[in-house]
């Protein structure tokens, strides 16, 4: 997720964008990329490494299902260690492949505005975290809806990024956040992209507790032919 998505804000916003050079409106190019990096995840997702992992991608989502007793807490550490590890190496592989182009966009590095309080930039993250997961809670809560879990995804990580990024560059992932951060050395504003995201999960959780529905999956694509790591409502191969 982290080489398609980095790659789209590199080819968008990188120097000599030749993008950039077509659609002059950043606002444009925002919802570009955000389309563009929602559909990486969205292809992770639906592929056989995500149906079979379940393809969280994400701390945040880890720890919602984690907090809605689909995984166990052994699961969780290893999801999390992967997710990290993974965006470490993705955001390496963007500096190798961009070069200055990913330079010159701190290597898809996330941060606040100058204008905006690091708290305020927390809860902005929280907030559109929340949103995220609220539609993912959602989209697993039924047979028939689960298999659109992607595409609700997609869309909404779309729509944030679009509208989000302006702020704070819209991680909603602190394993997204963590991977730039080391490849550039840069930890400054890294917490916010912790508190925030992961904070939203746990706001998104308390309220979906609210509604009368159960999860039937912590997978984002569920596929009977699958076996699952998670407890399940719905039929998996045994």
């Amino acid at each position: 997720m982290l080489i398609g998505g980095l790659s789209a804000v590199c080819l968008d916003f990188g120097a000599h964008s030749p993008v950039a050079a077509a659609i002059p409106s950043r606002s444009a190019r925002l919802l570009i990329t955000g389309i563009l990096f929602a559909s990486s995840g969205a292809l992770v997702t639906i592929s056989p490494i995500g149906r079979r992992s379940g393809a969280h991608l994400n701390p945040a989502v880890t720890l919602a299902f984690y907090l809605r007793r689909h995984l166990h807490h052994h699961d969780l550490f290893g999801y999390v260690a992967g997710q990290c590890v993974g965006a470490i190496v993705g955001d390496a592989a963007v500096r190798w492949w961009w070069g200055s182009r990913a330079t010159s966009v701190a290597d898809g590095l996330t941060q606040p505005r100058a204008h905006l309080a690091s708290l305020s930039a927390a809860g902005i993250e929280a907030a559109m975290t929340a949103t995220m997961v609220f539609t993912i809670l959602a989209f697993v809560s039924s047979a028939r809806t689960a298999r659109f879990t992607p595409l609700a995804a997609a869309i909404v990580v779309a729509l944030l990024v679009w509208q989000g990024a302006p702020y704070t560059d819209t991680s909603l992932n602190p394993a997204r956040s963590l991977g730039p951060a080391v490849v550039t050395g840069d930890f400054r504003d890294y917490w916010i992209y912790v508190l925030g995201p992961l904070s939203g999960a746990v706001a998104a959780v308390g309220l979906y507790a609210l509604v009368p529905l159960e999860t039937y999956t912590a997978k984002l694509f569920h596929d009977v032919r699958y076996r699952s790591p998670f407890a399940s409502l719905l039929p998996v191969r045994r």
